[in-house]
């Protein structure tokens, strides 16, 4: 059994302007995506699993899937935003999509092993997929029992100005227990900080875990999140932006005692374009990771 990789590629870059999925970055165009899937394919990964939206679907057929389906399968599912549970319709006005954990959702029909949850434009890095591989290939069959890959969080910073991060809190077993959102997180003099609620820089620890999207489920994780999209549908019938997230589903099924999460640790650096001003560091790092051997000049 080798796990699947679930990557969410719905969304568009909202502060980096275009489809930054598509970007070339790598030394012969690569995008971020090819480098998660070149690191999975070595990282144990048997599936690829896209969830994009429907209009993108030719573009999406042609640019990207073509190079990857003579190495790996490849299955294609869509997020829409009428695509709700019987008894429910999209409210008038509402453009937003329903958020990553309804993106997951449109993975239930194809997906029947364990599986990771990616963005598809982050660049994780390849002992977070070695990582990962490991852990969900030890997964089968088992219920309730998830993992998320923890980045240090001074491995996830931006030279651009500061990022928001979920910070980790682990108990003695290195299991979750909670994801704080902080949305102001960079170095200050030194030591990385966060701007807590009354404005003030608390300095943290370079490995402090913090989640970057990179999660590690089993196929019951569906029916949870079905269930619980009701109960939030019902909550924010009227609200234009609620987003149903992937943190706040793993939150409820750990408060409520039903699932437990391991945090695993990575020595993976974590980037991004967050900026568009981040682009050109990107192009550099990944030069570098190539000129050190990582990955080879040409992926596909």
């Amino acid at each position: 059994m080798k796990p699947t990789l679930f990557l969410l590629a719905a969304g568009m870059g909202s502060r980096y302007g275009g489809l930054k999925q598509l970007d070339g970055l790598g030394p012969n165009g690569e995008t971020i995506m090819d480098y998660s899937i070149f690191d999975a394919i070595r990282g144990g990964f048997g599936k690829l699993v896209f969830v994009i939206r429907k209009d993108f679907e030719n573009d999406f057929r042609n640019k990207i899937i073509s190079k990857y389906e003579n190495h790996i399968p490849v299955e294609l599912v869509f997020q829409s935003i009428d695509d709700l549970p019987a008894g429910f319709t999209c409210p008038e006005g509402r453009t937003k999509p329903w958020g990553t954990n309804h993106a997951v959702l449109m993975g239930k029909d194809v997906i029947k092993e364990p599986f990771a949850v990616i963005n598809a434009d982050d660049f994780y890095g390849r002992d977070s997929f070695a990582v990962l591989g490991k852990a969900l290939s030890e997964m089968d069959g088992k219920k309730n029992d998830y993992c998320m890959v923890g980045y240090r969080v001074g491995n996830t910073l931006s030279e651009s100005g500061s990022v928001a991060r979920g910070i980790c809190g682990t108990n003695e077993g290195g299991y979750l227990t909670t994801v704080v959102e902080r949305t102001e997180i960079m170095r200050v003099n030194g030591p990385v900080c966060y701007k807590d609620e009354k404005g003030e820089w608390v300095a943290i620890e370079d490995n402090t875990p913090v989640s970057m999207n990179m999660w590690g489920f089993t196929p019951d994780y569906f029916k949870y999140s079905e269930d619980y999209f009701v109960e939030f549908l019902k909550e924010n019938r009227e609200n234009l932006k609620a987003e149903y997230y992937i943190p706040l589903m793993v939150n409820k099924l750990i408060n409520d005692g039903t699932a437990r999460v391991k945090v695993l640790d990575t020595t993976a650096k974590w980037f991004g374009v967050t900026y568009a001003a981040d682009r050109q560091s990107v192009v550099d790092k990944i030069q570098a990771l190539v000129d050190a051997g990582e990955y080879p000049a040409k992926l596909f």
